[in-house]
């Protein structure tokens, strides 16, 4: 089964992400457990973490449909000692935030070597990271998303995913969420019906999808193998609407978050309707 939804919004408290989900017709949704654009953030108090998770049961959300995403100041391959140390501090919180909620992973870009380290000791500083983080909590997945590789952010090959899985101690916490528009601009031409069937079939050689956790269906504003992260709404970038329906008629996507993080919320509800409308009976 399909669990389509969207990244929602917590504001006012993570209890009202699974209101705000149910209201657009969501069977999954993600959401930041804190302010994505600030280093800290107050403890989620027991009220927030009770509603949260009274709200999650009101409306049928278990937690593998669920995926929350951590802040965007985070880099898990800084090269400075005290940068990473700071970002490795934050991840550490916000895993814990996944641990008092109930919820069963958490999604987050790689990191960037900022031009100041080489390619794979970033990768290793990575994956050190996340072991670091795996160590002193229980039960939360860490999951790696694939990005567009602009920039110095790495990730973008399935490669960087494979090699830091490969370098992560406890395999049965390490995964990885695939961006369709981030897949698109990297590089893997998802557009087309051969290109599809490469990409997916690379992915699984490479990275396995026993490590799919999840995905983010966006269409793209950039075009093939420009390394930019633009998302568009579905059908309407380059992309185009026929990649959507070869992932909602593929059984390998069956039950884990698909989670729109399309630019325009306005029309989430009749995004998630025309994804499900393109399932064929």
């Amino acid at each position: 089964m399909k669990y389509v939804g969207a990244h929602v919004s917590a504001s006012g408290g993570v209890e009202n992400a699974p209101v705000n989900a149910h209201a657009i017709g969501a069977k999954a949704f993600a959401l930041f457990t804190k302010n994505q654009r600030q280093w800290f953030s107050k403890p989620l108090t027991g009220k927030s973490i009770a509603l949260f998770r009274e709200n999650c049961e009101k409306y049928g959300y278990e937690p593998f449909q669920i995926l929350p995403h951590d802040s965007y100041l985070i880099n898990l391959g800084h090269p400075d000692p005290a940068a990473l140390e700071k970002s490795r501090v934050a991840f550490l919180d916000e895993m814990q935030r996944c641990e008092q909620l109930g919820l069963d992973r958490l999604n987050f870009h790689p990191g960037s070597h900022l031009k100041k380290m080489t390619e794979e000791a970033c990768l290793q500083t990575i994956a050190d990271s996340i072991n670091l983080a795996l160590d002193k909590t229980q039960g939360v997945t860490a999951v790696i998303e694939n990005t567009a590789g602009q920039g110095s952010n790495l990730g973008f090959r399935f490669e960087h995913l494979a090699y830091i899985i490969d370098r992560v101690e406890d395999k049965s916490r390490v995964g990885v969420c695939i961006d369709t528009c981030h897949t698109y601009t990297s590089g893997y031409d998802i557009k087309t019906s051969a290109g599809y069937l490469k990409t997916f079939a690379d992915f699984n050689v490479i990275v396995g999808f026993q490590y799919l956790k999840g995905m983010h269906l966006n269409d793209s504003k950039k075009e093939l193998g420009t390394r930019v992260d633009r998302h568009d709404s579905i059908g309407k970038g380059f992309i185009g609407p026929d990649a959507f329906r070869r992932i909602m008629n593929d059984p390998r996507f069956d039950n884990m978050p698909l989670i729109l993080e399309t630019p325009d919320p306005e029309i989430w509800p009749q995004e998630i309707e025309m994804l499900y409308g393109m399932v064929e009976k």
